[in-house]
């Protein structure tokens, strides 16, 4: 019985990867994030990727990154600033930085 549980758990841990995926960038888009930032390239700010990398083994990166969305920043990625996303609550500028903390 107790392998039937792990297989079920394991199954729904890689089912939801995507759904998790499909959520972080369609909020991404929602909050206009790729007018700026795309997942494999440098647009205006890093890629995704790239900041998923720096920050890798930080246990406190979520948080950080979470704070930047919304107040904005400058200095960690050269001099062009990011500004703040005022229409991005506590809640989704979490979810976006899990997301872009998951994308390696």
């Amino acid at each position: 019985m107790k392998i039937v549980f792990a297989a079920a758990s394991a199954l729904g841990v890689l089912l939801a990867a995507p759904a998790f995926a499909d959520a972080g960038m369609d909020l991404a888009k929602a909050k206009n994030c790729l007018a700026c930032h795309a997942v494999d390239k440098k647009v205006v700010g890093p890629a995704y990727k790239d900041i998923a990398a720096k920050y890798a083994g930080d246990k406190g990166a979520a948080a950080k990154l979470a704070e930047k969305i919304q107040k904005g920043g400058v200095g960690a990625w050269g001099q062009i600033p990011m500004p703040p996303n005022t229409q991005v609550n506590a809640d989704e500028a979490k979810k976006l930085a899990e997301w872009v903390l998951s994308q390696k």
